[in-house]
């Protein structure tokens, strides 16, 4: 899929979710319940007007008509409804007119000569036809209510800080920079971070994840998560509209707007399909009775009828809601069962994509290894392990730096009696304090060769810092970005998958990025890239991608936008990437875990599965029972069972992919 194609799906996606807005605005479904109630006193009005007919053989055709008429209308009215507004706007063959054709020829049969009245047989078929639709409504139902559920994350009240007092305000109405108040209970209703106590979350509904996380002073906390034990303060950093619940919430709304493949195949496949069987059974209502009988004479008028029942049962096995409704349900409850297990994927049709993913391309920093410094290993000269990082530690004390702030964390008891003066950074170099009354260096070669200390070499990857305690070398401190526990698992769960390649791009040194991809069994890897060089190896590995499979690119970093949006598919990391990499991303994975992207493709070669297996379902059938209706042998409850009991079939197998659980 290419850039240009992506956007013109992005604006498919959109002018589609506008539409679907203004068909709700405008739609006149009926509530689960309500049709339900109509089913029942329809059914009820059908054995009554069954029993007054039984109980009046005397009766004629016209007054049988009446009778039946009235539960027919309970029935149907809706569907009528439908009918003629499709005609109105110019859609006649849909589902509905279909549906009306069918049943209002089976009541005005027995007007026909030779014909047999059908009354009842037609008030059973509408009655069961909204069965079918009742049972539609509450799968759809249940799949909207499961992502709802899930995804109830968006808090109602916020507790924000004013003039020394703790107030409840709309989420809102609270300004980025202002300090918030979470209990025990609450979901956490804006992105911060904590500046004063600790406690777990809950994070189930952004990653799928069931284990609370630990936070405390300095941590980020994400809007959606629920505080489990603390009561803790957090200053706000996103607004609410551009906090991560109100994106969630925004992105599975709109989720279903980018059709699949195999959607846009059943919409065109019903375009097409629909007016050759009308025709079709036209043409079976008038040929075979003028080839018997002749054109004109009574003929044609005694096999007319007989002809006519087989059209019109044709008719009611062709409606194809089955294909209609089950593929898009399946596509529905499979962008569900993503975002239960932490995937939001933005439409269907990346779906689609991923099933068939063969080529897997990595950044780096952030998306294998965390993004952080860790202190990896020490490796003292005349001192100690923990003397050697102890005196670093309080060197750097002051500083900022990600590398001192590695330093410190590993340290981690910086409020001791040491004594620690006089604290100087030389640049390009490092710094440089008195602790306890002697001179302490902390930093690079350069800092050392200034001192007269005589540093020593290691072939370990990453960042060395050496230290010297007056002018005499100490040792060195070896600090590194470290892999992500999962990222092992992500490389041999894709290609356990049959994945064909697993690519790691990154802007970092060579022997980091050799390390690595050793470490993590990559099959190819590239390093020291820019941004730019890093949308040329996508272009070239496009080009060596199979025409059947496709490039996934997973990334985290705002640099990685613009290969996020070149990509067939873009995976973000949405806990800790950059917002305008989860904007050019098709799929954001919330809890940041590489594993997540095989989970994701799994789920989709479910969805994929089950779509194809309701498209196979569904057209098997009604073929078969449309030669048997061609022929005569279909009797009018197998043309229902051709229509809706294929199409509860294939509803009951879409909701399997809501359920996925591997």
């Amino acid at each position: 899929m290419s850039a240009e194609e992506k956007d013109e799906l992005k604006k498919a996606e959109a002018f589609e979710a506008e539409e679907e807005e203004e068909e709700d605005d405008d739609g006149d479904e009926m509530p689960p319940k309500q049709k339900l109630i109509q089913i029942c006193i329809s059914t009820v009005l059908l054995i009554i007007a069954y029993l007054i007919v039984r109980a009046n053989p005397a009766l004629r055709e016209w007054q049988k008509l009446l009778i039946y008429l009235v539960p027919y209308l309970a029935a149907g009215f809706d569907v009528l409804k439908e009918a003629a507004e499709d005609i109105a706007h110019g859609e006649a063959l849909e589902e509905d007119f279909l549906m009306t054709v069918s049943t209002v020829g089976a009541l005005l049969i027995g007007f026909v000569p030779g014909g047999e009245s059908m009354y009842p047989e037609a008030v059973f078929v509408m009655l069961f036809y909204q069965v079918g639709e009742l049972f539609e409504g509450i799968a759809e139902g249940n799949s909207s209510r499961a992502i709802s559920q899930l995804l109830d994350i968006r808090p109602d009240t916020a507790n924000v800080e004013r003039d020394g007092k703790v107030i409840t305000v709309e989420p809102d109405d609270v300004a980025v920079g202002e300090t918030i108040v979470i209990k025990p209970g609450e979901k956490v209703p804006m992105d911060g971070v904590i500046i004063e106590g600790s406690t777990s979350l809950d994070t189930v509904a952004l990653t799928g994840e069931s284990a609370p996380r630990d936070v405390t002073v300095g941590d980020q906390i994400l809007s959606g998560c629920v505080n489990q034990s603390g009561v803790v303060k957090a200053k706000v950093e996103k607004a609410f509209g551009e906090s991560t619940a109100a994106k969630i919430l925004d992105l599975v709304k709109h989720a279903s707007g980018a059709k699949s493949k195999s959607e846009k195949f059943i919409t065109k496949f019903a375009r097409v399909y629909t007016p050759i069987v009308v025709g079709a059974a036209v043409i079976l209502a008038v040929l075979p009775p003028a080839i018997i009988g002749g054109v004109t004479g009574t003929g044609f008028i005694a096999n007319f009828a007989t002809w006519l029942l087989r059209a019109l049962t044709f008719l009611i096995v062709s409606c194809p809601c089955a294909l209609v409704v089950s593929v898009p349900l399946a596509f529905f409850g499979g962008i569900g069962a993503a975002s239960k297990n932490g995937v939001l994927v933005k439409g269907s049709a990346f779906m689609d994509s991923l099933a068939k993913t063969d080529t897997v391309v990595f950044d780096k920093t952030g998306t294998l290894t965390k993004g952080v410094f860790e202190v990896t290993t020490l490796h003292p000269d005349r001192i100690t392990e923990q003397e050697l990082l102890h005196l670093a530690a309080h060197v750097e004390r002051y500083s900022t730096h990600p590398i001192a702030t590695s330093i410190k964390a590993a340290f981690g008891k910086e409020d001791d009696s040491c004594e620690v003066t006089d604290v100087e950074e030389v640049a390009g170099q490092g710094v440089r304090a008195q602790v306890n009354g002697k001179t302490v260096c902390v930093g690079n070669t350069r800092m050392m060769d200034a001192v007269g200390a005589k540093w020593k070499s290691c072939n370990e990857p990453g960042t060395l810092i050496h230290v010297a305690i007056d002018g005499n070398y100490a040792g060195h401190i070896h600090i590194s970005d470290v892999e992500k526990p999962d990222s092992k698992q992500a490389i041999s769960d894709l290609k356990s998958l049959g994945v064909r390649k697993t690519v790691m791009l990154t802007g970092d040194r060579k022997e980091v990025a050799d390390r690595v991809a050793a470490d993590l069994g990559i099959d190819e890897h590239k390093s020291e890239l820019l941004p730019a060089d890093k949308v040329s190896s996508v272009e070239s590995l496009l080009k060596d991608t199979p025409a059947d499979g496709s490039l996934v690119f997973v990334g985290d970093g705002i640099n990685d936008a613009p290969v996020l949006a070149r990509a067939d598919v873009g995976i973000a990391m949405g806990a800790m990437g950059s917002d305008a990499a989860i904007e050019a991303a098709d799929v954001v994975l919330m809890d940041d875990k590489p594993s997540k992207i095989a989970k994701a493709i799994r789920i989709s070669r479910h969805t994929i599965s089950i779509a194809k297996q309701n498209i196979v379902i569904a057209i098997v059938i009604k073929l078969a029972i449309l030669v048997l209706a061609a022929f005569g042998l279909a009797p009018m409850w197998l043309a229902v069972f051709g229509d809706t009991g294929v199409l509860l079939i294939c509803i009951a197998n879409s909701t399997r992919t809501l359920s996925y659980k591997k």
